[in-house]
């Protein structure tokens, strides 16, 4: 117990030291709403050109076993590198989602050739359940 106290304490008196010689970056707008069914709504932009934005809902409310909370936003901003960012993410019952360019892709693979249609796959099985039978040859 005592150590989680101390690193409470660790992190409460980091969080209101400043760090030395960081900017203070201005927030220029800042918007936040919180209503009684639990949905909310916050963004903001600061003045070095990030911008944030993400709602949420609670569906189903009431419904045990069909209620599920869902977390959509985005986040922009431009990298060191001076790429535009941009991310967008989605959260609920099914998982976490993000999305966006920069995140890494898989690879594709090329040795693998595309999937054979349905139509055609049903039809390559109908004929190997059901083969002619060869004529004979009667002269």
């Amino acid at each position: 117990m005592q150590y989680i106290t101390l690193a409470f304490l660790a992190v409460a008196y980091g969080a209101t030291t400043p760090l030395k010689d960081a900017p203070l970056i201005p927030i220029l707008k800042q918007d936040a709403e919180v209503n009684f069914d639990g949905s909310y709504h916050t963004s903001f932009e600061s003045a070095n050109g990030i911008v944030a934005e993400e709602h949420g809902v609670l569906k189903n409310a009431g419904d045990e076993k069909n209620q599920a909370e869902e977390v959509v936003g985005s986040v922009s901003y431009t990298s060191p590198e001076g790429i535009p960012i941009v991310l967008k993410y989605i959260a609920n019952e099914n998982g976490f989602s993000a999305e966006g360019s920069h995140l890494p892709q898989p690879p594709v693979d090329t040795n693998t050739p595309p999937a054979i249609p349905l139509a055609i796959l049903r039809s390559l099985e109908w004929n190997a359940a059901h083969p002619e039978q060869e004529k004979s040859k009667s002269a």
